[in-house]
């Protein structure tokens, strides 16, 4: 068992990995309700050797937090100006032959029913998947689950991302919502 392992077993927590290996890819995490969500998914997912990077507001990349950000795979996302964030992953992508890129698609860790749909986007015009992967503090499991094959139409896609992650519960169960 490596340190992130032996890190998250006292904690009660546990990852699973339900899918193929797959070299590339958009992994939609939620629920998304607390800071420690960061911590238990990059713990997890390092206890199983694997490393993903991430989207992240521009404001923790600050320093020296913005060294480890990046470090740890930390992708910078200015709030609030007119940047293309779709075509910056889309390039990672097409200079990567192996990329995980891990975004919370309620873009906040308050409650909000209205999820961004760049996910979507970016995994489309990088043809690659999306996989499906959560975050849940009642069952202390976090787990990379499915892989999801878009069927073209941007909203009936994201209505059945919701439905998947419909009974997941987060730190804060109060802040989760789907909006279904």
């Amino acid at each position: 068992m490596n340190l992130a392992g032996w890190m998250l077993k006292p904690a009660g927590w546990s990852f699973r990995v339900n899918i193929p290996e797959t070299p590339r890819c958009v992994i939609c995490v939620a629920p998304h309700t607390s800071n420690w969500d960061f911590v238990v998914g990059e713990l997890a997912i390092r206890s199983a050797g694997m490393r993903a990077s991430f989207l992240m507001k521009d404001t923790w990349f600050f320093f020296p937090v913005g060294h480890l950000m990046r470090a740890l795979g930390g992708i910078p996302v200015k709030q609030g100006t007119h940047t293309n964030v779709t075509d910056s992953v889309v390039n990672a992508f097409q200079r990567s032959e192996r990329l995980w890129v891990a975004v919370t698609p309620e873009g906040t860790r308050s409650r909000n029913p209205h999820w961004h749909k760049g996910f979507l986007h970016i995994a489309r015009e990088a043809q690659v998947p999306i996989v499906l992967a959560y975050i849940d503090y009642a069952q202390r499991v976090a787990c990379i689950d499915k892989i999801f094959t878009p069927g073209g139409d941007v909203e009936a896609d994201l209505v059945a991302i919701k439905e998947y992650y419909s009974q997941r519960v987060g730190r804060y169960p109060q802040k989760f919502t789907t909006g279904l």
